[in-house]
Formats: C-alpha cells, structure tokens, sequence
C-alpha cells in the first residue's frame, strides 16, 4: 500500500515533532509520499518583511507579493526542512513542487465570488512522475506550489493536493491518505485528547454535525476526506504525527 501523508506547516517548524515523524515514515519507506504546508512559516516571513496576510474563511488570499512569499516559503525553506530531515534517517527522499514534472496542473480561481488571487484550484496530477520515483525508491515531498499550462505559479490548498495525488494514485496501487494534524484524530470533546472517535462512516460523521460535535476546521477536512473514499482511495485517516497508524479511520 502506498500512503499520502500529509502534514501542516506548524509541524514542520518543530525539530521534534519533524523528527519523530521522519522516524515513523522509515517502517514505510519507499511506499510513501509527504505532501506539506507550510502557511505559518509563510506568515512569519511576511511579517518580518512587514507584509500583511490577508485571510478569508482560514484561506490565504495570494497577491503577487505574496505569491513570492508563498513559493520562497513552502517550495523553499519548508520543502528543504522536510528532506534533510528524511535523509539524516537513511531514506532516499526528492522535494518537489506540484509545478515540478508536471506533477500537480492546476488554474487560476476565477468563479468563487471573489478575488483570491494566484490561488489554484487542480486540474490533473500526473501519477507516473510519482511512480517513477516510488518504483525506484525515491520518496516524493511535494509541496502545494503549482502552475498552469502556460506557466503561472499558484498557491494551492495543501490538503486538496494531497487528496488529489491520492486518488491518482490509486489509479495504480492500493492507497491510504493520512492527514497527520495537531491532535490525536476526530475529538468527540474538542478539550479531551482521550475522546478519539477511532471509526467514522458517513452516518456518523451527519450525526455527530448535527449535534455540534464537529465543526468548523474539521468540516472540510472531513468532507474532503469522504470525496477521496469516493474517487477510490482505500482508506482516510486523521490523526497526529507521533501516531500515523493512529488516530480516526474515515470510512471502514
């Protein structure tokens, strides 16, 4: 089985937490690609150069000066962190952006109802590039920088990249998605790390939103997750970096 994990910028500028999870990704190794954010890095450099960030209902809205940002961040320094720590562990790992081989093709937004800028929504992801590394034992790191056919770089939502090499992927192997976040899984109580809801199908998940357990962040996560079952993937898991076979398993 080949496992997507995916993992957030916030992660990624803890050496401890970075460095656990490259430990854990050893028992998968070569079977896996990372993709990663990198959202809070990209705010502090913004601010240190004295650039607002501007948001929309937790998005990043991406000018042009914040598209230079974007790449200089998550492309860069976040892609770069992520595979030197991979190497230090003994495995093989090649950074990549979603603009690399053609990896992720996507399009400028333009019919969301406003303006979000070099933002991208996917078109295609070109899994025999992925294949081709993974079959000679190479872990792709692929950051959510894409382009469009004619060259345009585009920010793009990190965890909708990850569901769409997935589901590409799953065209060719057995596939899970894991998005390793800041808590243990899916929280029946959002104070209480010890309230895991271990399974979710799709009954449980309206029932649970129905009575407010789950709300707001987790929404479109879970959404996403139960759209990638449906395209083919295998499995779904939310859950930390310290347990990736942990967690909440979506759909069973």
């Amino acid at each position: 089985m080949i496992k997507v994990i995916k993992i957030g910028g916030k992660l990624i500028e803890d050496d401890k937490v970075l460095g656990c999870l490259c430990d854990k990704l050893s028992a998968y190794y070569p079977h896996c690609v990372l993709v990663h954010g990198g959202g809070s890095m990209a705010g502090q450099l913004s601010s240190r150069l004295g650039m607002e960030t501007k948001m929309h209902e937790g998005r990043r809205i991406t000018d042009e000066a914040t598209l230079e940002i974007t790449v200089m961040t998550y492309a860069g320094l976040a892609n770069k962190k992520i595979v030197s720590c991979l190497q230090s562990k003994k495995m093989v790992a090649c950074g990549l952006s979603g603009c690399d081989m053609g990896v992720v093709v996507s399009h400028k937004r333009s019919n969301s109802g406003m303006d979000w800028g070099f933002v991208g929504d996917i078109d295609t992801v070109n899994e025999k590039m992925l294949a081709l590394l993974l079959e000679n034992g190479i872990m792709p790191v692929i950051s959510p920088i894409t382009c469009s056919p004619a060259g345009q770089l585009l920010n793009t939502n990190a965890d909708s990249v990850a569901s769409a090499v997935a589901i590409a992927l799953s065209r060719r192997y057995e596939t899970e998605l894991v998005y390793c976040f800041d808590k243990p899984g899916v929280l029946k109580d959002a104070e209480d790390n010890s309230s895991v809801i271990p399974q979710m199908d799709r009954e449980t998940y309206d029932v649970l939103r129905k009575e407010g357990y789950i709300h707001s962040g987790m929404l479109p996560k879970l959404e996403n997750a139960f759209k990638t079952l449906e395209s083919g993937v295998k499995k779904v898991r939310l859950t930390s970096p310290e347990n990736p076979d942990g967690g909440t398993v979506i759909g069973f």
